[in-house]
């Protein structure tokens, strides 16, 4: 048989070379466009939770920490907790900064975490470094007050056109004597926006912030009954359509917060009240997701489907926006 000259063995190998590194080079925007990254960092994950003491009833290591130890057994999530008690309330500037997503427990201490600790967490979400899950009682917790501040905003100079926007004069009113007063139910829903156009001058912009409440809730233990809203959405991944909590707090509409961007779950009792009770709001490049099951009275985040939720929350907030 004849030998192939060298040189040309030389040149097919490096022809196949260039090739496989043409095809390597483009193999991350393959990936990418199938949804595939196979290089994916893993998601950094803090539980922050106050910590109170009747938390022990149904966790002996406290609800944070019950959260953190299910989050762990996924290989894909780094998680670490913080509580109140440490220094600089576990909210340092190294903590947010190496932050993908923040879980959030807060209750009866809500009102010791300062209104500017909230907004630099606000900021960090409108930049798109950092997503918040916040649970139950969290509603009132700053940086969740604070993210809904930042959004109602966003509404209210989005139907703006550009012109107008970039002179507007943004003036923000509350409606209650302070920042945590629950609403009634006859109350106007907050936010809400009144507008100014003078003949000449920028438009003005009267923003009444929001409650971030709502006119009713009952401790008293009774299930709730959990429907799943979107079923093809990246929280709802391996949930059963319904399922209930069989202890729990129950909260009750309206709920004070900008209208959401989905409604994932809501939530029902046999009382006949109704509660949104997994929602997501988009803020600048980042996200915010509520999810309302959580007293800490009642062993709820013992439950597979709640963890489920939370842990697909992660997953899907975890992923930087581009």
């Amino acid at each position: 048989m004849k030998r192939m000259p060298v040189r040309r063995h030389r040149v097919f190998g490096n022809l196949l070379g260039a090739n496989v590194l043409l095809w390597l080079g483009r193999m991350p925007a393959l990936l990418a466009a199938l949804g595939l990254n196979l290089c994916a960092a893993s998601v950094q994950v803090v539980v922050w939770d106050e910590q109170q003491p009747q938390q022990q009833s149904a966790y002996p290591h406290f609800l944070g920490e019950e959260i953190a130890t299910h989050l762990r057994t996924n290989a894909d999530f780094q998680v670490t907790t913080r509580r109140l008690a440490d220094p600089e309330q576990g909210l340092d500037t190294a903590t947010l900064d190496h932050c993908d997503v923040l879980i959030w427990w807060g209750h009866v201490r809500n009102g010791e975490v300062s209104p500017e600790t909230g907004r630099s967490i606000a900021r960090r979400i409108e930049a798109g470094t950092l997503s918040l899950i916040a649970l139950h009682s969290a509603h009132w917790s700053a940086p969740f007050m604070e993210a809904m501040n930042l959004r109602a905003r966003e509404d209210a100079l989005r139907v703006l056109s550009p012109e107008e926007r970039s002179r507007a004069v943004l003036i923000e009113t509350n409606d209650y004597p302070s920042l945590r007063v629950a609403p009634h139910l006859s109350d106007r829903l907050t936010p809400w926006v009144q507008y100014r156009r003078p003949t000449t001058g920028p438009v003005e912009i009267r923003l009444h912030r929001p409650n971030c409440c709502f006119p009713a809730y009952r401790p008293d233990g009774k299930p709730g009954h959990l429907h799943v809203r979107l079923s093809q959405h990246p929280i709802a991944v391996g949930l059963p359509p319904d399922f209930d909590v069989p202890q729990t707090e129950m909260y009750d509409e309206p709920f004070h917060v900008p209208p959401p961007d989905d409604v994932v779950l809501e939530e029902t009792w046999d009382q006949g009240e109704w509660f949104r009770s997994g929602m997501v709001w988009n803020i600048g490049r980042g996200r915010v997701f509520y999810f309302r099951p959580g007293h800490e009275l009642y062993p709820v985040y013992q439950q597979p489907e709640v963890v489920r939720v939370i842990e697909n929350a992660v997953r899907w907030l975890g992923h930087k926006q581009p």
